[in-house]
């Protein structure tokens, strides 16, 4: 009988990983860095995976809007269980992905209230240009500020600040 559990152990974990590796998954979020990063504890156990939230920029940190953003996505998110959906791993080893909470787009709930940037790809406005456009309009969070520099601009010119 002990073979058979621990074969069924197994199993359970390779589930688990395979689940998380290459498939959608759910998890809890227990830390939030800025407006676009944050860590989540998957549902099926192991540590916190961090994550970098996919189509959007969030002002950096030491940026001006930077603790907003994060403030938001802390209220938004914090404590809560989301469905993270890997797209790939960027160059600082952060699992990209799409999150929802609930069904919502995380990160088109994030541009739309104006804490951050759809992440633009060349000259290609981003998966978010039709909510950034809105937020601009309505003079949202960020957008507010017509000096508010664009988060790649502000790393260009600055560098990137530590997250606390």
């Amino acid at each position: 009988m002990t073979g058979l559990r621990v074969c069924l152990a197994w199993l359970v974990l390779w589930a688990a990983v395979a689940a998380q590796a290459g498939g959608a998954w759910s998890g809890t979020v227990t830390r939030i860095a800025d407006g676009d990063t944050l860590w989540v504890r998957p549902r099926l156990g192991g540590p916190p995976v961090k994550i970098r939230v996919h189509g959007i920029d969030a002002p950096e940190i030491c940026q001006a809007g930077g603790p907003a953003s994060r403030a938001a996505l802390a209220q938004r998110l914090a404590g809560r269980r989301v469905q993270v959906s890997p797209q790939r791993t960027d160059d600082y080893g952060r699992t990209v992905a799409a999150l929802h909470l609930e069904g919502e787009d995380v990160a088109g709930w994030m541009v739309d209230q104006g804490h951050a940037w759809s992440y633009r790809f060349g000259r290609d406005g981003g998966p978010y240009r039709a909510q950034q456009a809105d937020a601009q309009a309505a003079a949202r969070g960020l957008f507010a500020d017509q000096l508010a520099v664009e988060p790649r601009l502000f790393r260009k010119q600055n560098g990137p600040c530590d997250s606390p």
